[in-house]
């Protein structure tokens, strides 16, 4: 590939930092649009300039505050421009910035708020007042309270500003600028706090050095159009979405637009068709739900050329992922029905001009990536944690298997340890994780290794395959270990099943718990000639009861005896963050569906 010109966005380089990213953004591309909040004709946009302007003012602000270096900021608010401004006006002033999952219970957040020992809050509205008002409570350090809606204000907390307040004065331009070559590449930029599946979460700690490599990595490896379209609907709590939303666009001088209602998905892809678009299997799953439910509608001739045209895409894309060369008859053969019946498809979902989907953060089935890649939507999985920035391992058209996570990024190596634990070492492994105190704590040993928690082999084409969670091995009463995900995979892979956790441990045989897909349902219905109104019906009728048999049996057929699912409960769901059995990031909460569905667990082993 050709090296970027000097001043093209993706000659950013591991020794810039945010803050002079931004400056160049805002002097080379000023009135490009950086954020778009919503779509269609209320949409408003803010350029690199504006962003800047209205940064540069709110540190001004916040410095009148008494903000001050090494301190650390929350920010509980929905995705609008404001949130990007708040983060990075603490990042210039060299305050840590941190946003906490909105879906936190009272407790957690009281964890967050002690542990951050965070002396501003930037909330968004009198919701989020209330919300916080006992944890504001005991924040002994606290100095102020940052009120995006000037009406939300409380008249009788000194504590509470409003935001406009800190935006009327912009700073000299010489101070700001000196504020913005302050960091350096190893200068502290945020917080992420991990999920907290296993206890306590941690409060990991990034760098400049750590955000720049792994956005940059992305260009080298797959690369997409200048100025590239994407759009922000994951919680910026979420480290893909803080690199993907903020600090990528920053490097590449990207346009995003906001997506605040993930319900508002589908349309926003429509609207803005990403250049580059990253998903977590569920949200995968829910656009193939979309997909089949239109191909179901489709007349019968158009059907037949639509599964003809899908028979030949998922052919090549098998022959790609095995490393095997595609015959040029069919490679021939594949460009023509790509362009006359695939493209149509992937326009229906707004990923017809996405040069990068990626799918990271669980394994995700491989009847859904084979289903994708029928549409001609080839979706290369990632792999990686909080502490490795995101991505540590990325699939490519050139480098990717099925089950594979792809080769270590530019700069990464990775390693399996004696019991098959998988371990990081790079640019792009967190500076430490927070203590209480404002110190750091070392992730990685002394060669700089990160254990990661996964376990997983290295192929000889240098692919990584995670296995398992290390701590979530499933060890039976006879001594076998049992990685759980791919079990939970293969039970997947049938549409009508959202969700499933297998459970075993300690136990004589493995059962399961499956939750049907409240977007696959109706569409299974329908092709399927089954009259059910929702999931708590269909969980009960003998169609669908016999399909998830057959699906759970299917599955079984992949599965070494000892490995089979020997029982299992059907349940209508959904599971969700807010219901307690997934985390932010849709991953099992595997304790807390251990204690909310005892009875249902339980029930399979009452007759051991």
């Amino acid at each position: 590939m050709a090296s970027a010109p000097p001043h093209h966005p993706s000659s950013a380089t591991d020794d810039m930092t945010v803050t002079g990213l931004l400056r160049r953004n805002a002097r080379d591309f000023a009135d490009r649009p950086a954020l778009t909040s919503g779509t269609g004709p209320s949409a408003t946009t803010w350029t690199w300039s504006r962003l800047r302007a209205e940064t540069a003012a709110l540190a001004h602000g916040l410095a009148g505050l008494g903000l001050a270096r090494g301190e650390r900021v929350l920010i509980a608010m929905s995705k609008r421009p404001e949130h990007w401004a708040a983060d990075l006006a603490a990042v210039h002033l060299g305050a840590l910035a941190c946003t906490p999952y909105d879906t936190l219970s009272t407790e957690q957040l009281r964890f967050v708020a002690r542990h951050s020992a965070a002396t501003v809050v930037v909330l968004e509205d009198a919701d989020h007042l209330r919300r916080w008002e006992p944890v504001l409570a005991e924040m002994d350090g606290l100095r102020a309270v940052v009120v995006v809606d000037a009406d939300a204000v409380p008249a009788d907390d000194h504590r509470c500003v409003a935001y406009a307040e800190l935006v009327r004065e912009q700073p000299d331009e010489a101070a700001f600028d000196e504020l913005t070559d302050a960091p350096t590449p190893e200068t502290p930029l945020t917080i992420v706090y991990t999920s907290g599946t296993t206890g306590d979460p941690k409060g990991v700690v990034l760098s400049h050095r750590n955000v720049i490599h792994e956005s940059t990595m992305q260009e080298r490896l797959v690369a997409v159009p200048a100025h590239p379209r994407t759009v922000a609907y994951l919680p910026l709590a979420h480290i893909a979405e803080r690199v993907l939303g903020i600090y990528m666009p920053i490097c590449n001088a990207g346009h995003v637009t906001i997506c605040d209602d993930p319900a508002q998905l589908l349309p926003a892809l429509r609207a803005v068709r990403p250049h580059a678009f990253f998903g977590v299997p569920r949200v995968w799953e829910k656009l193939v739900a979309a997909v089949r439910a239109q191909l179901v509608e489709l007349p019968p001739e158009r059907a037949e050329a639509v599964e003809q045209a899908r028979g030949v895409a998922v052919e090549v894309f098998r022959l790609r992922s095995a490393g095997k060369a595609v015959p040029t008859e069919l490679a021939a053969q594949y460009v023509a029905l790509d362009g006359a019946v695939l493209h149509p498809l992937r326009a229906a979902i707004g990923l017809d001009d996405c040069h990068r989907p990626l799918s990271g953060a669980a394994p995700i089935p491989t009847a859904v990536l084979e289903f994708l890649a029928g549409l001609g939507l080839c979706v290369y999985e990632v792999w990686g944690l909080s502490e490795t920035t995101g991505a540590a391992t990325v699939s490519t058209p050139e480098h990717f298997a099925l089950g594979a996570v792809g080769r270590p990024g530019p700069g990464i190596e990775v390693r399996t340890g004696a019991d098959g634990e998988l371990f990081v070492r790079g640019p792009v492994v967190c500076a430490g994780y927070l203590r209480a105190d404002g110190g750091l704590d070392c992730a990685t040993d002394a060669d700089g290794w990160l254990p990661t928690g996964d376990v997983g082999v290295v192929d000889a084409r240098g692919l990584v395959t995670v296995t398992d969670r290390k701590k979530e091995l499933i060890i039976t009463a006879g001594g076998k270990n049992i990685a759980p995900t791919r079990l939970e995979s293969l039970l997947r892979a049938h549409p009508l099943i959202g969700q499933a956790v297998a459970i075993g441990d300690r136990r004589r045989y493995v059962t399961a718990l499956l939750v049907l897909d409240e977007d696959a349902v109706p569409t299974w219905a329908r092709a399927n000639g089954v009259d059910t109104a929702g999931t708590e019906e269909a969980a009960r009728h003998p169609a669908v009861l016999a399909a998830v048999a057959q699906a759970v049996a299917d599955a079984n057929t992949d599965l070494a005896r000892v490995e089979q699912i020997k029982k299992y409960r059907l349940l209508p769901g959904p599971w969700t963050p807010e219901s307690g059995e997934l985390t932010p990031k849709l991953s099992l909460r595997r304790t807390a569906i251990a204690e909310l569905h005892a009875a249902a667990i339980e029930s399979m082993y009452a007759d051991d």
